[in-house]
């Protein structure tokens, strides 16, 4: 019956899996967002050291540059969580398997 608890972790698991694919999801429209918003500003300067002078293209520089890390933060941890799933996957169908036998044993 322990594998009764695995199936609920892997559950838990797939359930913040799919948190992190929305923050992931919202994280690259952002960075989209910014490098549209970049793009606008470096046609609008006609000299390339003006962007370095340029506040708000320096703040999304920023804001880009941690939405990157942060981006690969989640991928990271998805990454992660695939392994824990597919563990407890495998864990849960030898614990399937295993209590079939037993009761086929027993019965």
């Amino acid at each position: 019956m322990t594998f009764l608890a695995l199936d609920a972790q892997k559950n838990l698991y797939t359930l913040q899996k799919s948190q992190l694919n929305f923050e992931q999801t919202l994280v690259i429209s952002r960075v989209t967002y910014i490098n549209k918003e970049m793009g606008i500003i470096q046609e609008s300067v006609t000299d390339g050291s003006e962007l370095d002078q340029d506040p708000n293209y320096i703040q999304l520089q920023t804001e880009q540059e941690q939405l990157e890390i942060r981006k690969e933060s989640l991928d990271s941890q998805i990454e992660i969580l695939n392994q824990e799933i597919q563990n407890l996957k495998t864990a849960v169908q030898n614990g399937i398997k295993n209590g079939c036998g037993l009761n086929l044993i027993g019965g």
